[in-house]
């Protein structure tokens, strides 16, 4: 039956090269089938071209692939292109490619639904179904970077993981697959191009510090005030702000990297003078930045994009403060690809 037969991404390639010895043949086989599962993305053992009938034939005996499909994709006026992605056993992520005029970036989901509350969050309302693995989180970067080749002729140059999930809830599997992305046996790609958002659980933000990861960090933030960011982000109350602080400071510590505070500025919620001064005085214990996120409505009308006052109220306090502002325009609303929106709406969802 196929459900008993392995994953054969699972294994490592000395795990690969062992099997082969344990079946009579070479060693080196591994590495060839290693090289053709993660560099040049095989999704069946017949794409193998390099490697005997019988012996493709005997992987097939023994495992399978359990590669993503793209089962619907769509694009939006501006460029950009959200992917329905169809998992080994149905369930359904979904991907984002981003393009501007310098650069391509692929936004990935790390689960399947999300594992925390965030009120203003589409993602937030499916019940979490499971972790991805590694090779699914790859997958979708591979697919991604054929996309931007396809459309756009360039390669992919960013990667955020700001899709469905909590990257830090699912922080093994994150990692191995940031791993093979930057392998030269995988991508290549390097690890300052990027990003793991997550809406801040400082014990795994200390444990990526003290794994002395490469990548950067992005803190989904929205208040600096325990009492507005817990009425939007209930998990706050069991991670609240003081907490947070300390495994940011433990993180630029041990890093030096640049913190990177996602902000939207919501009607009646957080666009008064205390709000700013609140994020101004969070922000002034390790170097970082702001990045002020244009709203992109879930539909029940609670959320509403502060005005332009506000908005020039935040970054006025902010740049006298010298930190720096950037204000960020959504991409892909008109097909629910911004910021906030992936929940799975197309009709390829299963």
């Amino acid at each position: 039956m196929t459900d008993k037969k392995k994953d054969i991404r699972a294994l490592t390639k000395e795990a690969l090269r062992e099997f082969f010895v344990a079946n009579g043949d070479k060693a080196f086989r591994g590495n060839q089938v290693y090289e053709w599962l993660w560099a040049k993305g095989a999704h069946s053992f017949d794409d193998m071209t390099n490697i005997s009938k019988d012996t493709r034939q005997m992987l097939e005996a023994n495992f399978v692939i359990n590669h993503i499909r793209v089962d619907h994709m769509q694009r939006s006026n501006d460029g950009t292109i959200k992917n329905a992605v169809t998992l080994h056993d149905g369930l359904v992520v979904e991907s984002v490619l981003i393009p501007t005029d310098y650069r391509t970036t692929a936004c990935v989901s790390s689960q399947v639904g999300c594992s925390l509350d965030c009120k203003f969050c589409a993602t937030a309302r499916l019940k979490r179904m499971r972790n991805l693995n590694p090779d699914e989180i790859y997958d979708q970067v591979v697919a991604i970077n054929n996309q931007s080749k396809h459309y756009h002729d360039r390669k992919l140059t960013n990667i955020v993981f700001m899709g469905m999930g909590e990257p830090l809830m699912n922080y093994p599997n994150v990692l191995k697959a940031i791993d093979k992305i930057t392998s030269d046996e995988g991508l290549g790609m390097s690890p300052r191009r990027i990003t793991v958002s997550t809406s801040g659980v400082p014990k795994m933000i200390k444990k990526m510090a003290d794994d002395e990861v490469k990548f950067n960090l992005a803190v989904s933030l929205h208040s600096a005030l325990d009492d507005v960011r817990t009425s939007i982000m209930p998990f706050n109350s069991k991670f609240p702000l003081a907490d947070l602080r300390e495994a940011l400071q433990h993180w630029y510590a041990k890093t030096k990297k640049m913190i990177t505070y996602e902000y939207v500025v919501w009607a009646g919620i957080n666009d008064q003078p205390k709000d700013v001064d609140a994020l101004v005085e969070f922000c002034r214990f390790a170097p970082s930045k702001v990045n002020l996120i244009e709203y992109n409505p879930i539909d029940d009308g609670i959320f509403q994009q502060a005005g332009e006052k506000a908005i020039k109220m935040y970054v006025d306090k902010l740049e006298r403060n010298n930190i720096t502002v950037t204000i960020r325009r959504s991409r892909g609303k008109d097909i629910d690809a911004a910021c906030g929106q992936l929940a799975n709406k197309n009709d390829a969802v299963v």
